[in-house]
């Protein structure tokens, strides 16, 4: 096996970069995450009062659950009491778009993200547009 030659410090430009693709990363990131979590989901909405109602029907259905049954109400109690305590809590997608805005058109150039790719994952066309990320950008 050849010997490598000695490792060479990186420059200061070089870790800048790296420092640089890191925090646009998570830009890209927290808006991506933000997107999915306030997808609206099909069916009906569920209101708090439906959440309680159906916690009391899982507290009387697990004093005869089987030991699997058991198992799933438990999970589905864990599931709605989450969504009960979250369900109050709204995101501030506008600032995470506008960071988006920001970085995206470079982001998306370095890595070689389309706007179709954009578009499918769930990104709107008029925030593309504001990023300056047209249907031609490769």
């Amino acid at each position: 096996m050849a010997k490598r030659g000695p490792k060479r410090p990186m420059t200061s430009e070089h870790k800048a970069a790296l420092a640089a693709g890191r925090s646009e990363g998570k830009v890209i990131r927290d808006y991506l995450e933000a997107l999915r979590t306030n997808k609206p989901k099909r069916g009906r909405k569920r209101t708090p009062e439906s959440i309680a109602r159906r916690l009391a029907t899982i507290a009387a259905e697990l004093v005869n659950a089987g030991p699997v049954q058991e198992l799933r109400l438990v999970q589905e109690r864990i599931d709605l009491q989450a969504e009960l305590s979250n369900a109050g809590q709204a995101v501030d997608i506008s600032a995470l778009e506008a960071e988006f805005v920001k970085v995206a058109k470079g982001y998306s150039l370095r890595n070689g993200f389309t706007y179709t790719a954009w578009r499918t994952i769930g990104v709107d066309a008029n925030v593309l547009k504001k990023a300056e990320i047209g249907r031609t950008d490769a």
